[in-house]
């Protein structure tokens, strides 16, 4: 932090909080600090230079008295780290300012060279959860998440050989084969092996190849792109999953950046096998090869950052309670841990009778009354996916069933705009801000998906005096009821 005359006393002592102390001893004008209503009141507005002719001082000298307890301190607090063999937090924050530094050069035009030199003057090695901590502090600051997301491969491989020097000096931790982390671990593998494959096949449809190597690298093409469409239930499970579990350890910048570049590659995925399937061959062998650099710098995002900073944040018991809800989103190409079946049902619930007869207990409707367990089998059966987002925008329920959009118990909780891919938070925004405005109660989409027909709608919910209480979400797949035409009177199985 630069300080000068402008900087307030609650700016300098919210970053260095060790400095009330020394005040208060400085001068008799300053013991006020010690007053909390004063502290949040007059301090955010006091600059040095104010407080100093307060107090009776030369401006001047009383910034460089504040600068020498600063310094004092810093080398006080290092040479204890030193002996304890810890860095001192004044080192790292120091090193975020810097980091910060080269991104926002990078984005101003800077070449990956220039702001490589000044990346490797940096004394003291990156982790993993350092890159996390830019990332999130960029957006804090006002650059778009998009923007971070379009620098982001290229800030990876400024600090690639800081990475791999700090996972080299880190003791890989032993997991349990039914730890999440050991299955993202177990699909990254296969994405290599899928990547490495259509890779070879994209070479072999040069013109100087044969026809028959030709025939063969146009089947590998096909078998190897539909296995990598596989890697939606990864990115399902990783945004669904882990996403909202980092988010309730502050972790959201980069969470936000990683979900954006997800989108990319499934919308490129889904590309090249349209690419492929019309014969456009010259295009696929153009934009796939991109592509899977793309699936493979996520891997290393992944595995280098994604991930050991989840194994640093995450508890032990979130970890298991994850591990239940990845089950039910389910693994791909086959990996997830050995014995892992289909969720269970949801064991009936129920209470005990208000009459004493035994029963479950009835929940009083305006039109009936149900049981827990009767409302749980009904939701499941619905021919819909039903979402409920309360007023305060936090995601309470959603029912069971063959769902259309998976979701898992990570999601409840979550702050809904957490729940949506980056380049969709817009809309979502603006259906929630309509709906509590009392301007619409319904919004609709319909989108095509895997050729299915699907149908997308959201309704404000109200109680009887009109206030807003939600949101749900319908999500129907009409593929079927948009195909009836004519009339059916009777019952034909």
């Amino acid at each position: 932090m630069q300080i000068t005359e402008k900087t307030t006393v609650h700016e300098l002592l919210e970053t260095y909080p060790y400095l009330k102390e020394w005040l208060t001893g400085y001068a008799p004008e300053f013991k006020k600090l010690g007053n909390p209503v004063l502290y949040n009141t007059m301090a955010r507005a006091a600059t040095l230079n104010v407080a100093a002719t307060m107090a009776d001082l030369e401006p001047e000298a009383f910034l460089d008295e504040i600068r020498t307890q600063i310094a004092t301190h810093e080398i006080v607090a290092q040479e204890a780290a030193g002996s304890a063999g810890q860095e001192p937090p004044e080192a790292r924050a120091r090193r975020q300012e810097v980091l910060k530094g080269i991104i926002r050069k990078l984005h101003d035009g800077a070449s990956v060279d220039e702001v490589k030199a000044e990346f490797d003057a940096l004394a003291t090695e990156v982790d993993s959860a350092e890159i996390a901590a830019m990332e999130q502090a960029l957006i804090a600051e006002g650059m778009a998440v998009e923007e971070v997301q379009r620098l982001c491969d290229v800030h990876v491989s400024v600090f690639k050989e800081s990475l791999e020097a700090s996972a080299a000096q880190t003791p890989e931790p032993k997991l349990d084969e039914s730890h999440p982390v050991a299955g993202y671990r177990r699909e990254n593998v296969v994405i290599g092996e899928i990547t490495a494959a259509l890779r070879c096949a994209v070479e072999a449809l040069d013109p100087s190849v044969g026809p028959s190597g030709r025939e063969q690298a146009l089947a590998d093409l096909d078998v190897g792109l539909s296995r990598l469409a596989e890697l939606d239930i990864h990115y399902l499970r990783k945004e669904n999953q882990l996403f909202p579990v980092l988010e309730t350890h502050g972790v959201e910048g980069p969470t936000k950046v990683m979900w954006g570049l997800d989108d990319d590659i499934r919308g490129r995925l889904k590309t090249a096998r349209a690419l492929l399937a019309a014969g456009d061959l010259s295009a696929l062998s153009a934009s796939l090869p991109e592509t899977l650099g793309m699936v493979d710098d996520m891997v290393y995002k992944e595995e280098k950052i994604l991930l050991p900073t989840a194994l640093q944040v995450v508890t032990a018991e979130e970890w298991d309670a994850m591990a239940q809800g990845d089950a039910e989103i389910g693994f791909a190409w086959g990996t997830g841990p050995r014995g892992t079946a289909a969720p269970a049902s949801a064991e009936p619930m129920s209470a005990p009778s208000a009459s004493g007869d035994g029963g479950p207990m009835l929940l009083p409707l305006p039109t009936g009354a149900l049981s827990l367990e009767q409302l749980d089998v009904m939701f499941r059966a619905l021919p819909v996916d039903i979402s409920f987002v309360d007023e305060n925008d936090r995601v309470r329920f959603y029912s069971e069933g063959d769902r259309i959009f998976p979701r898992s118990p990570g999601a409840i909780g979550r702050e809904v705009r957490n729940c949506h891919p980056p380049k969709s938070v817009d809309k979502v925004e603006q259906i929630l801000a309509a709906f509590k405005a009392g301007e619409q109660d319904e919004a609709e989409f319909w989108i095509e998906l895997g050729g299915r027909f699907i149908w997308i709608r959201y309704f404000a919910m109200r109680d009887a005096a009109g206030t807003y209480r939600g949101c749900l979400e319908v999500v129907q797949d009409a593929t079927h009821v948009r195909g009836l035409t004519g009339q059916r009177r009777i019952v034909d199985w």
